[in-house]
């Protein structure tokens, strides 16, 4: 159960700070040292905000979810944190450090639902 829990709760955080980057992001969209335009997808940062707005509230929903032992959760969770990874890629010429550490907790989060997925429903 150690690694579903480290799971949820990874999720649950990890949500939460794509919610405030998302925050950061529609509020001030200076507040990134990139130019929008220098990113793999010519995007402004308002739309990047919102994508990081939804984003983390459907992962936080998700890792609420493994916590409560749900398998559509842990499916969820783990598309979820692949799209995660993949959209912080793109967004790491906008924020480069805290892109790499969000898609590294990102790859942490599917291991631990994918190879530990299966101890929630032993119990074990």
């Amino acid at each position: 159960m150690g690694w579903i829990a480290f799971a949820g709760f990874m999720m649950v955080m990890l949500g939460m700070f794509q919610v405030l980057e998302g925050i950061i992001s529609l509020a001030n969209d200076q507040y990134f040292p990139g130019a929008a335009d220098r990113m793999v997808l010519h995007l402004g940062y308002t739309t990047w905000g919102w994508l990081h707005l939804v984003g983390g509230a459907v992962v936080v929903v998700a890792g609420v979810g493994v916590f409560a032992g749900q398998t559509w959760a842990r499916v969820v969770g783990t598309v979820v944190a692949v799209v995660s990874a993949h959209l912080n890629l793109v967004f790491l010429a906008a924020y480069p450090i805290w892109s790499t550490l969000m898609i590294g907790l990102a790859v942490v989060v599917v291991m631990a639902l994918t190879v530990h997925g299966s101890e929630i429903k032993a119990g074990t």
